[in-house]
Order: structure tokens, then sequence, then C-alpha cells
């Protein structure tokens, strides 16, 4: 009897306040850009508003297929965006990526945001995250990179969807020709500062600050921050940048070709391989049809399909535009792991000998061997091991991040930063063979998001160090300077103070950097 004058009771409420009950909930998590209205979703203790899969480009499908992202059509209705959109077209290349998406779609230039959802009286910082994966993998939908925990300190995050593979970088003679702008690729680049540009439009609804926009990404994600500091596209719309593993400035990683070598390869494998020699045949393919082609696996390998230096996202090469002092004039953080790189076969074995790394200083260096041993020294085998996979590291990641800050250090009029994350990764029973402080390692650090990653037995130092990043990473974006109480004090990258490198560990402190020879090396050998 009490359960059921309860019920009724309850319902009779219900009745008689149904319209004040929607009024207060949809206030929580109703925004009104420029583009439409929206209807988000509450973080369970109220404190998040989350928009999730709002278009910020029109669906580059059928004509639109290889074209620079058009304005997504309006909208006068309130529009659910509480899931995610769909992740662009990709095969399934890295097994530690997890998605919470519908799937691959070639519709997928969609953008995520999380605010806090008490009002504010000042226009809030905003940060724009940029997911890595070669510019062939990623998505916005990963928990790992999920932006509610980051929001919660007072700030907004934003996670845009980008073109990948040969939807987003296939670049042709004939595309170049049909283009206003004579350029063809870099339409995954170009999906970025559309993103960007629809951000400072609207985020004001969202109390956000268009005038303070920090772009921060990890691997590709970090090589396009660069980019897009150097690309007359987005160069204005940012005013911090950070840069977690990669730069476009070395000669390893990802490469950024001139567009004739570019259109000349992929004008072949599309003749050759996909047997579509004109851009009509081409848009024709199917998209899931088009990811098989080139994902087959045999005798026609695809290309690696990345950015190239256009004459319109990128006028030149994006150094250049760094030496020529012509990027965005802002507040740098850049740095990467301990152990962005791994020496293979023997080396997992621990068989890595001293005489195997004079044989790879004489195959890279031919005539530079000694000097390459004197900058990775090893009076060992186990110090063989060590320099082995360190020079693997640099020669695709840190020496193109080293060089990036170098370069802004000298023309960019603005405070830089260099970090290096040491933090050996805790015990995993998923995966016995993870060690060391790898590549992407730092990623659930940064979104305070460790127990998205399973299997790993994280540890107090673990938190505590997601702790001070988040706090750094979040400072940064506040005002350009990521020091702050109770932090370690965090030096500018400079020769005033002796290039210190900000090693994120247990313990986080700032050293000199202990080597700067093998990059000054490195930089001297490969500039020849």
């Amino acid at each position: 009897m009490k359960l059921f004058l309860s019920a009724f009771l309850l319902s009779i409420f219900f009745v008689a306040v149904p319209l004040s009950i929607s009024r207060i909930v949809a206030a929580e998590a109703i925004a009104r850009p420029q583009s439409g209205p929206l209807h988000g979703r509450t973080s369970p203790d109220g404190k998040v508003n989350a928009f999730l899969g709002i278009p910020y480009a029109a669906p580059p499908v059928g004509p639109l297929r290889w074209k620079p992202p058009q304005p997504a059509a309006p909208w006068s209705e309130v529009r659910e965006a509480t899931a995610f959109g769909s992740r662009c077209m990709q095969a399934r290349i890295y097994d530690d990526m997890v998605f919470r998406d519908p799937g691959i779609s070639e519709d997928c230039l969609t953008l995520n945001l999380w605010a806090p959802a008490a009002k504010n009286s000042a226009p809030l910082p905003v940060m724009v995250w940029i997911y890595g994966g070669g510019y062939a993998a990623g998505s916005t939908s990963e928990p790992r990179q999920d932006g509610e925990n980051l929001a919660r300190r007072g700030l907004i995050v934003v996670s845009m969807n980008y073109r990948l593979g040969i939807f987003g970088f296939f670049a042709t003679h004939e595309l170049a020709q049909e283009s206003p702008n004579h350029a063809a690729g870099n339409y995954g680049l170009m999906d970025q500062a559309a993103a960007l540009q629809w951000v400072q439009k609207n985020i004001a609804a969202f109390g956000g600050d268009p005038n303070n926009i920090t772009i921060f990404g990890e691997s590709a994600g970090s090589f396009s921050v660069s980019a897009l500091m150097a690309s007359p596209l987005s160069r204005n719309l940012i005013a911090h940048a950070i840069g977690e593993s990669g730069g476009a400035f070395g000669r390893g990683g990802i490469s950024f070709r001139t567009l004739d070598s570019v259109a000349k390869e992929n004008q072949a494998y599309a003749k050759q391989t996909l047997h579509a020699d004109n851009l009509v045949a081409l848009r024709a393919i199917d998209a899931n049809e088009l990811l098989k082609m080139v994902s087959a696996k045999g005798k026609s390998h695809a290309p690696n399909f990345g950015p190239n230096i256009d004459g319109y996202f990128l006028t030149e090469s994006v150094p250049a535009t760094f030496a020529a002092g012509n990027q965005a004039k802002i507040p740098l953080i850049a740095g990467w792991n301990k152990d962005e790189g791994s020496v293979e076969d023997d080396a997992k074995s621990g068989k890595y000998t001293a005489k195997k790394l004079k044989a790879l200083a004489a195959q890279k260096f031919p005539d530079h061997a000694e000097e390459f041993l004197k900058v990775y020294r090893a009076a060992n085998d186990a110090e063989a091991l060590r320099a082995a996979a360190d020079f693997m590291g640099d020669a695709s990641i840190a020496f193109g991040t080293w060089a990036w800050l170098e370069a802004h250090v000298k023309t960019g009029n603005a405070p830089v930063f260099c970090y290096r994350f040491d933090l050996a990764v805790p015990e995993n029973a998923a995966d016995p063979d993870s060690q060391g402080a790898f590549h992407s390692d730092e990623i659930e650090y940064v979104f305070g998001a460790l127990d998205s990653r399973k299997g790993y037995k994280w540890r107090p130092e673990d938190y505590k160090l997601s702790e001070q990043m988040q706090t750094y990473w979040t400072n940064f974006a506040k005002t350009g300077n990521p020091n702050g109480t109770d932090l370690p004090n965090w030096p500018r990258y400079d020769a005033k103070n002796a290039w210190p490198v900000m090693h994120l560990d247990q313990a986080s402190s700032a050293q000199q950097d202990q080597h700067r020879d093998r990059y000054l090396f490195l930089q001297r050998v490969w500039s020849n």
C-alpha cells in the first residue's frame, strides 16, 4: 500500500510539473551557436555539459570527396548532440585504439565539446585536441581523450574528426588543376583548420573565449599542431600550442613532401591499382570499396598518404616558415616520451650488442660513424641497446620535436617550454611486454583518463603525475605559462636557462638537457 501511494503521489507530481522539469534539464545542456541550437548531455554530477557529434563542415561525399571542407548546413530545430559522430574512413591499424562511435563513414566531419555547466562571469579558455594515428587512423570517441576531466578545471575542450588516409591526403595533378588554389591533398589538415574556424565563430555560445584557443595534439596530431602554426589558414586563430611527440621538422616519422612528387606517385597508384585514371571514376568508387582496395595486402601496397607542401595550406615547408618568422608568434610547449623508439628482434630479447651499434652507425652515417658513437655512447651491450633505441626514437620523433622547439625559440618571440615524459609504464597483465614510457603513453595522463586504459595496475605516482600534467596543460591554456602553485617550477627553454627540459616523472623536475649533443649532431649531418 505504501509503495502504491508513493507511486501515486510521484505520478501526480510529474503530471503537475512536467514542463518545468523539462525546462530545468534542458537549460543545463542547451547551447545556441550560430550553426543551430543543440541539446547535449550533462555529467552525472551536473558539473560538465558535453555536446557530441556536431557537424562543423558538410559531409565530404560525392563531388565533395577530395575537396576542401565546405560549410555545414545550418539547422533551426534543436539538434541532439548526445552521441559521437562516425569516425572517418580507416582500416583497423592500432590495437590500442578503442572507439565509442557508430563506426566508419565518409560522412564524419563532426566535433565534440565539453564545457563547465556552471555559468561564468568571464569567457573561458578553449583547448582544441587533435588525435594521432599517422594520418591513417584515429577518432575523437576514444575514452583516453575524453575532455570531461579537463573541462572540470575551468575551460572548454573541443576535439574534431578529420579525414584520413586516401580520403584525407590523396593528391593528383588533376585535383590540383580543378582547384582554384591549384592545390591538392591536405584535406585532413584543412578539416582541422575548418574546425578551428567553427570554434572561433561559435565558442562564445558555450561560454568560451574565441581569442584564447590552445591547440594540442599527439603524434600526427602534434605534427598537425606545428603545421597549423605555419599555415596562413590557421595561424591567426590560435593563442597557444602544445605538441606531444612530433613536429614537421625531422627526416623520420611523417614527411611533408612536395605536391609534385606526391601527385606523380598517387596518379600512378590510382591508374595501376584502383583502375581509375580520372576524378570522375575515382569519386564514383564506393567509400568502403575504396578503403578495401587501399588496405589490401600484397603487391599493390598503397602509398603512405600524408601531408604535402601544396602551395595553399602550406605555402612552403614548415621549417621554412618558422625560419622566416612567419609562424604564429605564440607560447609553445612541446616534448616527447623517453621510449619513443625501440629496436626490433634481438633488442627485445636483450641480445643487442655494441658490435651491432657500430654496424648501425656505419649504415646510417657512413661518413660520420665515429661522431655518431660519441653522442650515442655505449660501453657495453646493455648501453648499446639503450643507445640504439634512443637513436630510433630521436630519428622518428624526438629530433623533429626538438628542431621545432629550437626554431620557435629563434623566431617565435614567445615563451617556449620543453618536456620529456619519463615515467615507466606500470605492470600490465594484458600486455607483459609493454615497458618504458612508450609512444602515446602520456595521453591518459594529460586527460586524467588513466582508468580508461584497462589491464594496468596504476600506482599513486601515476595519479600524481596525471594531476600535475593536467594542471600544467590547463595553466598553459589559460595564461601561456604552465607554472602554478604546488607545482615543480618549469623554466623557459632557452640559452639563458641552459636549455632546461622538464622531466615528467615520479618526482618531476627541470634539468639541463643531457642529450643536446645528439640533436646538434643530427641537425648538422642531416642539414647537409
